[in-house]
């Protein structure tokens, strides 16, 4: 038998297993699913490998937290996290016809405003609470953005994702990657927004200071932001209760003005990471912290972990 045909009916087993998910999610409802989603990954999580990768950064973040500081903060980590694979099944629930009643959004004239003067702007994003919900608010005020999104690796797995995030009237999408990029210019030349997570390591990135220590970022962003004079608008999204969520969109991130275009980025992709690191103060249980954030070495089983000058405790 082909690599290929193996291949194939990996693709099929894998996307089987995926349907298989999403009914038993949907089966139980949006709060039931949710509730289920916590019970079950704050009894699994302690148990996997990540949990030890999100203890190190925060230990890193918060120097001067206790152990049992730390482990509340875990806890309630694996509570926002299970909430959001339960909730994402259940996203029609948060399409524009029926976001509002289980939806906020503050701050929208801020796009708004720069949407009726025809002005492209670029949205960065974090992973906080559950990020999906930042898609249904951008078609709940039907932005003329495009939103970036990460492939999955499996085609049809990936033709599930885009189909369920259309369903709940998201419109544009377009794949990370070097053909994803050229598609991000040419949105903005053409006068279109485009909404990008910027809070994730990208080795090919820049050395930027997050909480005291410096983590290769995504400089993109900012750069695309840059040349085109477009604002950088930061958006965020904060569980307010159960099934509940606040989308805010914030006050445009200033434009370095430094000759050096090189420190121009890094000095303006400080200053995302800066929104990024104030958004976490905020609700520090509701952003992935399973990322490995900073260089491989740190996670490592015997490397001592760092303190951080940037925060303290909880």
């Amino acid at each position: 038998m082909s690599a290929d045909i193996l291949q194939r009916i990996g693709w099929r087993a894998e996307a089987l297993a995926w349907d298989s998910f999403q009914l038993t999610f949907q089966s139980m409802g949006l709060e039931g699913a949710s509730a289920f989603g916590s019970a079950a990954l704050r009894r699994i999580g302690p148990m996997t490998s990540v949990h030890r990768v999100a203890r190190i950064n925060m230990q890193r973040c918060f120097p001067n937290a206790s152990k049992p500081e730390l482990d509340r903060l875990l806890d309630r980590m694996w509570d926002n996290f299970g909430r959001l694979v339960g909730e994402n099944p259940n996203m029609r629930h948060y399409r524009p016809e029926v976001y509002d009643e289980r939806g906020e959004i503050a701050g929208e004239d801020i796009v708004l405003d720069l949407e009726r003067q025809g002005q492209p702007y670029v949205l960065v994003a974090g992973h906080f609470a559950n990020w999906e919900v930042m898609g249904a608010a951008i078609a709940k005020l039907n932005l003329n953005c495009n939103i970036t999104y990460r492939h999955a690796n499996n085609p049809l797995v990936d033709k599930r994702i885009l189909d369920s995030r259309h369903a709940y009237g998201i419109k544009l999408l377009t794949a990370k990657g070097g053909v994803g990029a050229k598609e991000l210019l040419l949105n903005l030349k053409q006068g279109m927004s485009v909404a990008l997570m910027n809070d994730q390591k990208m080795n090919d990135g820049i050395a930027a200071p997050f909480f005291g220590h410096d983590a290769m970022t995504a400089s993109g962003p900012a750069k695309m932001a840059m040349r085109f004079g477009a604002p950088i608008v930061p958006i965020g999204v904060r569980r307010i209760g159960g099934t509940r969520f606040r989308v805010t969109f914030y006050e445009p991130i200033p434009h370095s003005t430094l000759e050096d275009k090189s420190a121009a980025v890094l000095e303006t992709v400080t200053g995302i990471n800066k929104w990024v690191e104030n958004r976490i103060l905020e609700a520090p249980e509701q952003w992935f912290w399973v990322h490995r954030r900073w260089d491989k070495a740190i996670y490592r089983k015997d490397a001592g972990s760092s303190s951080s000058t940037s925060a303290g405790s909880i």
